[in-house]
């Protein structure tokens, strides 16, 4: 006699299997983002070595949650499956009570860890604090453990042994073929703040705007009148046969505004930063702008494509530019091994604590942002570089 499954039970397995599918998911849109948490993870625990591995251990991660999501959900393997979700668990469980605790001591000046502050389980959908994260696996651990205690009174799917192996095999493809896709491409879906038709002008500091008030004073009665720089333009010769120059001074007629993030700059070999002057709201041209956020990676294939890009543009009149988080020796160097004839900013940035913001920007090394009055237009990761210019 087939062993029937209480509707409680059910309705908890449903729902933990609806969580992974979840996580597994909003991850999977965008797993180059997982993985450079999977870097943090290491970087804190000091196993930075374990760089290399960070893509791959995302992908796996990302993998391993949604098969036993789906098998939770279509009841294959239950008793495998359950062990699966109480050892994850367990093992977020304790992760995150840790990072929990570390945030705590850092945050009171016990101890700097340099923990993890985002743990990226619902990758850029839903972002958490690590007590956060903590108190929803708090919740999370009890249902995981009731269904662990009933996993017998869960029936078996009636799909035979071979064919339900089949179809962890189909799912774990499923996971990786898409999770290969985002990663060769660009994200499924874009929770980033650089995603299509955002404005990211509140990211870049607006200088303050000054007028220069000239002094003249006038050589017959000694009456001193300030002027404008457009109204001195206007003066004939004859004013300055009757005016003296006395002094000038600056004016602040608008205040210098913040940016909502510091840290987004484009210097150039001078150290005058860009930024403002070609991504603001004035700025009507189209501008495409390669991001190369660590020239040492950067794809040469995409770098060529990318100046044949950038020669289109040249020609029609269109501005392009590059911008690279490598210090300027290494942007000099590139600049000069791959032949580029378009400006290369350099944007500073500390190693450890970034902000990362070109890296960020765009899943891809090199990866394009077009941009028009300071919104996103359009972004390609380096395979998928327009030929021509942006119609």
């Amino acid at each position: 006699m087939k062993k029937k499954e209480p509707v409680w039970l059910m309705i908890i397995r449903i729902l933990l299997a609806g969580l992974f599918l979840f996580s597994s998911f909003t991850k999977a849109v965008d797993p180059v983002n997982f993985g450079i948490t999977m870097n943090d993870y290491f970087v804190s625990f000091g196993m930075g070595f374990l760089h290399p591995l960070a893509q791959f251990a995302a992908v796996c991660a990302i993998a391993c949650e949604f098969i036993l999501g789906c098998m939770m959900l279509f009841r294959i393997k239950p008793l495998l499956t359950t062990w699966g979700y109480l050892l994850f668990m367990t093992f977020f469980f304790f992760l995150t009570l840790w990072l929990a605790v570390a945030e705590y001591l850092e945050v009171h000046g016990i101890h700097d860890f340099g923990v993890v502050k985002d743990c990226g389980c619902f990758g850029q959908a839903v972002k958490m604090s690590n007590m956060q994260t903590f108190l929803k696996n708090v919740v999370l651990i009890i249902p995981t453990i009731v269904v662990f205690i009933f996993r017998k009174r869960i029936p078996e799917s009636r799909l035979g042994s071979w064919l339900q192996w089949f179809f962890i095999f189909l799912f774990a493809l499923i996971a990786v073929v898409f999770q290969l896709h985002c990663i060769r491409h660009l994200p499924a879906i874009d929770f980033t703040d650089w995603k299509k038709g955002n404005d990211i002008t509140s990211f870049i500091e607006q200088p303050a705007q000054k007028e220069v008030i000239f002094i003249y004073k006038n050589k017959a009665d000694g009456q001193e009148v300030t002027l404008t720089q457009d109204e001195l333009m206007t003066k004939e010769d004859d004013f300055y046969e009757n005016f003296d120059y006395v002094d000038r001074k600056d004016k602040i007629i608008k205040d210098i505004v913040r940016a909502k993030i510091d840290g987004f700059n484009m210097l150039d070999e001078n150290g005058a930063d860009h930024a403002f002057e070609l991504i603001s709201k004035d700025n009507d041209q189209d501008l495409y702008v390669l991001y190369m956020h660590n020239l040492s990676e950067t794809n040469l294939k995409g770098v060529e494509k990318a100046k044949k890009l950038a020669a289109d543009c040249i020609e029609q009149g269109i501005d392009f530019v590059a911008i690279s988080n490598s210090s300027e020796e290494e942007i000099a160097k590139f600049v000069e091994d791959n032949a580029i004839d378009f400006p290369v900013y350099h944007n500073p940035i500390d190693p450890v604590k970034g902000p990362f913001m070109v890296r960020d920007a765009v899943r891809s090394n090199p990866g394009i942002i077009l941009f028009n009055k300071g919104v996103v237009v359009d972004k390609w990761a380096w395979r998928d570089f327009p030929a021509t210019v942006h119609k």
